[in-house]
């Protein structure tokens, strides 16, 4: 080899290696940023570093809520409206639905030309806000179940997206998904440190929280607190008649109907094994007597099947009205004084703590 050439494959090969030093650096702060429990900071390096980085105009990323198979909007950089919400048993199904399915990359050069899969023109609502046909479409993947999509489109000065592009877009990908499975994961555990596994609602501890929040609430400006002592009637019967399983689904039932009777300001927890509890913010005697009588009246209409037989349901309620200078240990004592007023009373009904 003459002494030019190697002077030449020398200078390319300096010239490859400071362009993957300057490419490390610029990936090294991103997958830095990436790796955290900041939803919005993750947003931002999908919405505006990745961009640059790779030279698009667009970029969009949503999640996916598993429970209702729908992405939802993260957020975006488009000037204009794009979906909020996407569902996957949409028909036909768009190309970010496909991306989804297969749990693989989309890549089109030209998205009018493409044959797998084919994508029509009638999937792609707002196709006309587009500059060019290119776009890259990628599910974000978390051991193996898709947690998003980032879409990316328009690339710059370029008809397609290089191999070098590809790669780079797929390792923060899948940081990117890494790093939104931690966050569902890490919800999940907060929800499970603050909810009942069986019915949802608050726990034991969780109600105590809220209780001296509302009560630190009402100390600073004002009203009342009511609060609702709820038991379920004749459970251990329905134990020991049809199992547990039917008690776990009596359970769920009744929890629901109390759910379906309060406002999105009141908190619903389940006390103990058969018995819930409920903070009224802000509501006087009169006000909590008509919530705990549509409560009774709701779950007296509700039956079960278990072993071909009809099982009726009941609940006996004790409510009280307090004032911000109430003890929490209180508060909960004389709603209970109540409830055991209304089990004595016969079970399905309500009595009041009076207070002398």
């Amino acid at each position: 080899m003459f002494p030019e050439d190697l002077n030449a494959t020398k200078g390319l090969q300096d010239s490859r290696s400071i362009k993957n030093i300057t490419l490390l650096e610029q990936i090294t702060p991103l997958a830095r940023q990436i790796n955290c429990l900041d939803i919005q900071k993750i947003a931002e390096v999908c919405i505006k570093n990745i961009p640059e980085l790779v030279g698009v105009r667009f970029a969009s990323i949503y999640i996916l809520d598993e429970i209702s198979n729908i992405l939802h909007l993260l957020s975006h950089n488009h000037p204009y409206l794009i979906n909020n919400i996407v569902s996957l048993n949409q028909n036909p199904p768009s190309p970010m639905v496909m991306a989804v399915t297969s749990k693989e990359i989309i890549l089109c050069g030209d998205i009018d030309a493409h044959k797998e899969p084919i994508i029509k023109r009638s999937q792609r609502r707002f196709l006309d806000n587009y500059k060019t046909k290119n776009c890259l479409i990628l599910p974000l993947i978390c051991q193996d179940r898709v947690v998003g999509v980032l879409n990316l489109s328009d690339k710059i000065g370029l008809k397609f997206f290089g191999h070098e592009d590809i790669a780079l877009i797929e390792l923060l990908g899948q940081l990117i998904g890494a790093s939104i499975g931690n966050i569902k994961l890490f919800e999940k555990t907060q929800r499970h440190a603050t909810t009942d596994g069986l019915t949802g609602l608050a726990n034991h501890r969780t109600f105590y929280d809220i209780l001296e929040k509302e009560l630190w609430r009402s100390r600073r400006y004002g009203g009342n607190i009511s609060v609702i002592m709820i038991d379920i009637d004749s459970l251990k019967k329905i134990n020991d008649t049809y199992g547990h399983r039917v008690g776990d689904k009596a359970i769920k039932q009744i929890s629901n109907r109390i759910k379906q009777c309060i406002r999105q300001i009141d908190t619903a927890a389940r006390y103990g094994g058969d018995e819930f509890a409920v903070i009224l913010p802000n509501t006087a005697k009169s006000e909590a007597i008509v919530v705990a009588e549509r409560m009774v009246e709701s779950v007296a209409s509700t039956t079960m099947t278990a072993k071909g037989e009809e099982v009726r349901l009941s609940i006996s309620v004790g409510l009280g009205q307090y004032d911000s200078h109430s003890r929490p240990e209180d508060i909960t004592s004389h709603s209970d004084q109540a409830l055991y007023s209304a089990k004595q009373a016969g079970k399905n009904t309500v009595k009041i703590f009076e207070s002398n």
